[in-house]
């Protein structure tokens, strides 16, 4: 039997209005999941001029607009805040929350993104470097009263932060998939590690490499909760799925290998299908659905697969 196991709806903002994303939430506490993770960038991949609201200032509305619900954006780009400024900023959502924020923090990858907006784009290891020192300082600034840090990239001096996030420590979920550098930053600084779904069919092998790491650091590896994104195309029957299949591909199939990443089927199968990540070693699923998270496929999603995947 699974237990502890936690269903997000990951939702890409792309397209959406403020209102959009309120209804989507409060249907989503409403119907028992457990938390929602928008993202981190100021366009849409490909789709460069469809509406698309910034997620930290997004986080701060549906966290007044929600009681219950984990908040989060999957994942933060260490490179477009100084980390003190994000620090801050993650407090103020966990204090406006009620302490519900998951703080998702990766290294960067959209590089016409950083050109449009005038931000460098310096190699993966000078951006992992970053992130690693920018997880020094979040960590340090939430736990003490002033913080003195002298890095290659960032320098703080006698810093105060208060007020502190209402949570203690506050959770840090990393996402990716690096193994030499990222997946050390995981068994050091996180509470979740979350696996993008282009390196879903490798979870079990990397998760060897985080267990090595957190011997290496003298970490607790089950102290860490194993997450992944997963994309899933659900239908009621199989009439429906093929109409869901239709849609799935128009939203998600531009950056979504469905035929090779998605969870497909019907509820039962899409069960078989996540139960199968879960014997891997997952146990918290960031979901996609090939819909966006319409309201059928959410209370379908919760009513059928879910129990099927908590009940033995």
């Amino acid at each position: 039997m699974a237990t502890s196991l936690s269903f997000h709806l990951f939702l890409p903002q792309a397209g959406m209005s403020y209102d959009m994303l309120k209804e989507r939430s409060v249907l989503l506490e409403s119907i028992g999941y457990d938390g929602l993770w928008v993202v981190d960038h100021m366009f849409a991949k490909g789709l460069p001029d469809v509406d698309f609201l910034e997620g930290w200032t997004t986080l701060a509305g549906l966290a007044e607009a929600t009681e219950k619900l984990r908040l989060g954006v999957m994942v933060t780009c260490n490179s477009y805040r100084n980390p003190g400024l994000l620090a801050k900023m993650a407090a103020t959502v966990d204090q406006i929350s009620g302490g519900r924020l998951e703080l998702g923090i990766g290294a960067g990858w959209m590089e016409e993104e950083y050109t449009a907006y005038g931000y460098e784009f310096p190699s993966v290891g000078t951006r992992l470097e970053q992130l690693g020192e920018a997880l020094e300082i979040i960590t340090h600034l939430c736990s003490s009263d002033r913080t003195n840090f002298a890095g290659k990239h960032y320098t703080f001096r006698d810093a105060p932060f208060a007020p502190k996030p209402a949570q203690s420590p506050l959770p840090i979920t990393i996402g990716g998939a690096g193994e030499k550098v990222l997946l050390r930053l995981v068994a050091r600084y996180a509470s979740r590690w979350n696996c993008p779904m282009t390196s879903a069919h490798e979870v079990g092998r990397l998760l060897g490499v985080l267990r090595e790491h957190c011997r290496d650091v003298d970490r607790n590896f089950d102290e860490i909760t194993i997450s992944e994104q997963t994309a899933v195309v659900l239908g009621r029957d199989q009439e429906d799925l093929s109409a869901k299949m239709g849609l799935a591909k128009m939203m998600i199939g531009g950056w979504v290998d469905i035929k090779r990443m998605a969870v497909v089927g019907t509820p039962d199968e899409v069960a078989a299908g996540l139960q199968a990540k879960i014997d891997a070693g997952v146990t918290d699923f960031a979901v996609v659905f090939g819909d966006m998270g319409m309201p059928d496929t959410l209370e379908l999603f919760r009513e059928k697969v879910v129990p099927a995947l908590t009940s033995g």
